[in-house]
């Protein structure tokens, strides 16, 4: 938990690792989208499970939050509130990732007021720095929930650098969602040396890349957002929730 990319590139790089589930969550990919493509890369080897990494609040205030096992889309640009009541009227997991990072993520704060609403905190991240990934296990210590790996894979190359080890077998998204709201045993685990700490710095250095034409592209050039509350998908059913 969890990749940024899917492909045959990522499917093939997961299996040399070792890994037997994927969850894919891309940024501003609508659900029905996400499960789709999800699906075209599972097989009997390696699991891929839909999920949805949200941006709450504007672009000058966002929180990110991972949820896992909905059923319905849920848009990007909503309260923190809203994408919280949404995820638990779904029954979905509720995920915290990359904690502190930058001007993206839950502060501490936040953890603590909603830890009856979270199922876990990322305390690895392979595209954090050492004293963010620090304080993310700080965080998860603090509250007493429990923790999990993730690639963060936006590159091929990171597909495997870390990932979380449970204690039973995940044979399906539902057992992926029941093993994170249970707090199930686990085990996170990264890669470690030269290599890895190289495939971190390009990770956190594709960054620069997300944040000057990633973000020109997405907000002048390409329209609205797929995933924007407003977009006629949604048919007008967060717009009570929308902070545009």
């Amino acid at each position: 938990m969890h990749v940024k990319i899917l492909d045959e590139r990522v499917v093939s790089r997961a299996k040399a690792r070792g890994i037997d589930v994927l969850v894919y969550a891309p940024h501003f990919v609508r659900l029905p989208d996400v499960r789709a493509r999800a699906a075209r890369f599972s097989d009997d080897d390696l699991l891929v499970v839909p999920a949805r990494e949200v941006f709450t609040g504007s672009w000058r205030d966002r929180k990110h939050v991972l949820a896992v096992g909905l059923s319905d889309p849920v848009p990007d640009f909503i309260t923190l509130d809203g994408a919280f009541a949404e995820f638990d009227r779904q029954g979905a997991a509720t995920l915290v990732p990359h904690p502190e990072f930058l001007t993206v993520s839950l502060t501490a704060e936040d953890v603590a007021a909603r830890r009856d609403d979270i199922d876990a905190v990322e305390t690895y991240n392979t595209k954090a720095l050492p004293r963010d990934n620090r304080r993310a296990r700080d965080i998860a210590r603090e509250t007493g929930l429990p923790g999990f790996a993730s690639s963060y894979a936006h590159l091929h190359g990171s597909v495997g650098e870390a990932w979380t080890e449970f204690d039973r077998d995940i044979d399906f998204e539902a057992d992926l969602v029941a093993a994170l709201r249970e707090g199930a045993d686990r085990r996170v685990v990264r890669r470690a040396g030269v290599s890895h700490a190289l495939r971190g710095a390009v990770e956190f250095a594709h960054l620069g890349y997300e944040n000057s034409w990633g973000k020109i592209d997405r907000l002048l050039l390409s329209g609205m957002e797929p995933t924007h509350p407003s977009h006629i998908a949604y048919d007008g059913r967060f717009d009570g929730v929308s902070v545009y």
